[in-house]
């Protein structure tokens, strides 16, 4: 496993924080859940890779 998947998810918190952060101090609430949402799906679709290939290693060390 690489270390730039974590720099990536660190600079995606980093970025929708500051975002949601502005849109609710401009009224935007709505907009700030759904930049939430956003974020937190492009992170899943990242990390699916991993734990897919986790339950892979996991099957071929139990033998299952």
């Amino acid at each position: 496993m690489d270390i730039t998947i974590v720099f990536r998810i660190a600079a995606v918190g980093i970025l929708v924080s500051v975002l949601n952060q502005v849109l609710i101090r401009s009224g935007r609430e709505e907009q700030a859940m759904m930049t939430t949402l956003a974020g937190l799906v492009v992170v899943l679709f990242w990390v699916i890779q991993y734990i897919s290939e986790l339950f892979k290693t996991v099957q071929t060390l139990f033998q299952l």
